[in-house]
């Protein structure tokens, strides 16, 4: 089985309670379940969907077909219709839309009048719907009915049975009146994990030791500061929410110069306005963690919206010249241990990490049997207790063969600990000679590099092990290229190349990625950007040139169906 669902309406319709809600049931109920959302940038009005996908095998994109469409106004019949499959149906309040559309696909499910009978107020009838949808999948309401008592467990016991009573009265109408409902949903057992993108690096944060996250509210990134506010007493965690990107940054690198793990999270306006205190984080050799989460630009552009438009931005903004580490997480799982990564590499080389994400990412829920938290590593890199005292001298920028110096909490010991934004000798203080520039240059720039280098992995590689189509993607795209890889390998000999570790760009010595490409007859490059950035980042690292690229600039993610027929469209006459 696999199904997709789309629950279209209004701003301040639920929505997103909705979807959220049956995503939940069927992840706990054992099935596979991908989503992502769309909506505008306003608190009510304008029109935003939810689209659901939930299989019993693992899914990791949307479809372009929809089975079943729940249409909470007019302007979501007229927007979905199309797009229903050939088993698809729409249903919809026929008094909400004050219209009776008297069509063989089209249900009509009285959702506020049985939020008003069953449930004692028309606010239910989001509950109804939700009902409804697993009435016409045949499934039973066991596991809403604890989701709801779970929801609304703080409102007591009356709004806790009203709902149940609207939930099943909608399962109840949908069972007895969707004659035409040939959806079977297989019995599953182990419930599932269910996460975000941004929850995902909410969590890596938390579970790496994050003690310090300041942030100003920016789509699509706030996610991230909310999960790890939620978790402030709990793990001794400050969440500042800053009065702008520019305090942002510079609290967080004095909390992080102060000895704790800190970070921050942010899109690409607030970046630019952080891009002095990256500098600054450069050249102090200050850990820290960015989560620069993308959405198309320029300017405010479409601030809720996806694109993968950011990457040079993140790869070169800063004044002058120092290491930093790209990541760009594919799924939440990837974000996760990514997260973990990224605190133990900008604390082990002093330097600035970014991790790299964008709205599709962020939103979208993906199912998971479990995170391996064996998988997570802490290291402690900084100089503290007695490790400090028992030195018989500290100095903070000391020339190393490695580039690495001694990291210490000031404060700490009787030693001095000094950190300049001028340039410095090794002791911190401020110098004008060029001959310690060259050295400081050397020591925090090209020795780091060497060493970092040899950290990041490979591309990951999926499909035909002699390739002739090889589709090249980086970050958000990394479900449509293995499911792609899956829909069309009995059609040709095709394989992906997904990578996640940008920047500093991976050496062929772990995987002879580059032999692969040029082995293959057609090479193409998916991203979300108008001017294919990644496919410049490979040829201007490796001399590489795609022989094709696939680009979406429009705001959207691409769907499944939509990538494949341009893939298709490439590999005519294969």
């Amino acid at each position: 089985m696999d199904y997709t669902l789309k629950i279209g309406g209004e701003a301040g319709q639920g929505i997103q309670t909705i979807g959220g809600t049956l995503a939940k049931v069927f992840a706990r109920s054992g099935y596979h379940v991908f989503t992502h959302q769309d909506y505008e940038s306003r608190i009510r009005g304008g029109h935003n969907f939810y689209q659901l996908r939930l299989s019993d095998h693992p899914v990791m994109s949307s479809r372009s077909t929809v089975d079943i469409v729940v249409a909470m106004d007019r302007a979501s019949v007229h927007l979905y219709e199309g797009e229903l499959s050939g088993q698809g149906i729409l249903i919809y309040d026929a008094i909400t839309l004050n219209e009776t559309i008297e069509k063989n696909n089209f249900l009509h499910i009285p959702f506020k009048d049985l939020a008003v009978e069953h449930g004692s107020s028309k606010i239910m009838a989001n509950t109804v719907a939700v009902g409804s949808v697993l009435g016409m999948l045949g499934m039973n309401l066991d596991i809403l009915f604890e989701t709801l008592k779970e929801i609304f467990k703080k409102k007591g016991e009356e709004i806790i049975g009203s709902n149940i009573n609207a939930a099943q009265s909608g399962h109840d109408y949908a069972v007895k009146n969707c004659e035409q409902c040939a959806y079977s949903s297989a019995a599953l057992s182990d419930k599932k994990m269910l996460i975000a993108g941004n929850d995902a690096i909410g969590l890596g944060a938390v579970a790496s030791g994050v003690k310090f996250f300041a942030a100003y509210p920016m789509t699509p990134s706030t996610g991230i500061m909310n999960y790890i506010a939620g978790k402030e007493e709990e793990y001794g965690i400050i969440v500042e929410q800053a009065e702008d990107e520019i305090a942002a940054i510079n609290m967080v690198l004095g909390a992080s110069y102060a000895g704790v793990r800190s970070m921050t999270g942010t899109s690409g306006g607030g970046f630019a306005l952080m891009v002095e205190g990256l500098s600054l984080a450069g050249i102090t050799e200050t850990p820290v963690v960015i989560a620069l989460a993308q959405r198309p630009g320029p300017a405010t552009g479409l601030p809720t919206r996806t694109e993968q438009g950011d990457l040079q931005f993140a790869l070169y903004s800063g004044h002058g010249e120092f290491p930093r580490v790209i990541f760009a997480p594919g799924t939440p799982e990837q974000a996760f241990y990514m997260t973990n990564r990224a605190f133990g590499i900008a604390e082990k080389y002093q330097i600035p990490v970014i991790i790299l994400t964008d709205q599709y990412l962020a939103d979208s829920e993906w199912t998971f049997d479990r995170f391996d938290l064996h998988k997570i590593h802490y290291s402690d890199q900084r100089l503290k207790g007695d490790a400090l005292k028992n030195l018989p001298g500290y100095r903070r920028y000391q020339f190393t063969e490695t580039g690495i110096t001694p990291l210490a909490i000031p404060g700490d010991s009787e030693h001095l600990v000094v950190a300049d934004s001028d340039e410095h000798d090794e002791e911190g203080h401020i110098i004008e000679d060029s001959e310690t520039r060259i050295r400081m240059m050397d020591k925090r720039l090209f020795k780091k590099l060497a060493h970092i280098r040899e950290e990041i992995a490979p591309p990951f590689r999926y499909g035909d092990e002699q390739p002739e189509v090889v589709l090249v993607g980086w970050g958000s795209t990394y479900g449509l290229l293995k499911e792609s890889v899956d829909m069309l390998k009995s059609k040709m000999k095709i394989a992906m190349l997904h990578f996640s570790e940008i920047y500093p760009f991976p050496e062929t010595e772990k995987l002879d990625y580059i032999q692969i490409l040029k082995k293959a007859r057609l090479t193409i490059c998916i991203e979300n950007n108008a001017t294919g950035q990644f496919s410049r980042l490979v040829r201007s690292e490796t001399g590489f040139e795609f022989s094709a690229m696939i680009n979406k600039y429009d705001g959207r993610p691409f769907t499944l169906d939509e990538l494949i027929g341009d893939i298709n469209a490439h590999t005519a006459g294969f």
